[in-house]
């Protein structure tokens, strides 16, 4: 089975399995999106053409990450006015893995994520305090003596050469 579905001003023909890079679409990798904008539905033996979308239609999918495509240059040039410019451009992709194809109005299951692990109030107590940023107050010294001793002997050398 396999379907022609419309998303980012694009059309993709897709099959369940198969992975797709289509325009950026907001998400973390394992989200499931679904594309409701379904222009075909083939199978074996029957196709369906919508019009201009097939009804009860959806095509499921999981986002497997997000990337950019390959830099492209944007040259342009007045010839004989001394006027020249460059510009680079990097679209944003989402790579999308087709989990399957519903018909007859089903809807797919939309699933996020699993979160990123954050710390509870009894692991953030038991985290050990960043160091202090000087070695003087760690020791407990005061701030001129944790200064290194200027090296006399370039300053000698400087007033050696000058005379």
């Amino acid at each position: 089975m396999y379907a022609v579905i419309k998303t980012g001003g694009k059309q993709y023909k897709v099959a369940p399995g198969g992975l797709v890079a289509v325009a950026k679409i907001a998400g973390e990798a394992g989200d499931t999106v679904a594309f409701e904008e379904v222009l075909l539905v083939g199978g074996e033996n029957d196709t369906t053409l919508g019009s201009p979308l097939v009804s009860g239609a959806a095509v499921a999918g999981e986002i497997v990450g997000q990337k950019r495509t390959a830099k492209i240059i944007v040259f342009k040039k007045r010839r004989r006015q001394n006027s020249k410019r460059t510009r680079g451009h990097r679209q944003d992709q989402t790579i999308v893995r087709i989990t399957e194809i519903l018909t007859d109005g089903r809807k797919p299951e939309m699933k996020k994520a699993a979160p990123a692990v954050e710390a509870t109030g009894d692991e953030a107590a038991a985290k050990p305090k960043r160091a202090p940023r000087k070695a003087a107050e760690a020791t407990g010294e005061t701030e001129a003596a944790a200064k290194p001793a200027r090296k006399p002997q370039a300053k000698a050398a400087k007033s050696a050469d000058q005379e």
